[in-house]
């Protein structure tokens, strides 16, 4: 099940808890605030990045490479395995 729209794996999010989340494609607005990733996925129509001609795209990249947030590319995988599945 997709619930991201960068490929993180909702399950695994350090953060779900602490901010009630159900994944970005269950909800309008994360609760910390806009993000760029699920607005320019939902702006284009795709359920995740993996489906979008640019991926991975610099915001995704920038992302998912984050010294604080970032996971050093494991999203950008996740999306590929999306996509092939």
């Amino acid at each position: 099940m997709i619930e991201s729209r960068c490929g993180i794996i909702c399950s695994e999010c350090t953060f779900r808890e602490q901010f009630n989340c159900t994944g970005c494609s269950n909800i309008t607005q994360p609760a910390w605030g806009q993000c760029e990733v699920k607005s320019c996925c939902e702006s284009k129509g795709k359920a995740h990045c993996g489906q979008c001609q640019s991926f991975p795209c610099q915001v995704l990249d920038k992302f998912s490479y984050d010294p604080v947030h970032g996971d050093n590319g494991l999203r950008i995988r996740q999306c590929k395995k999306w996509t092939s599945n």
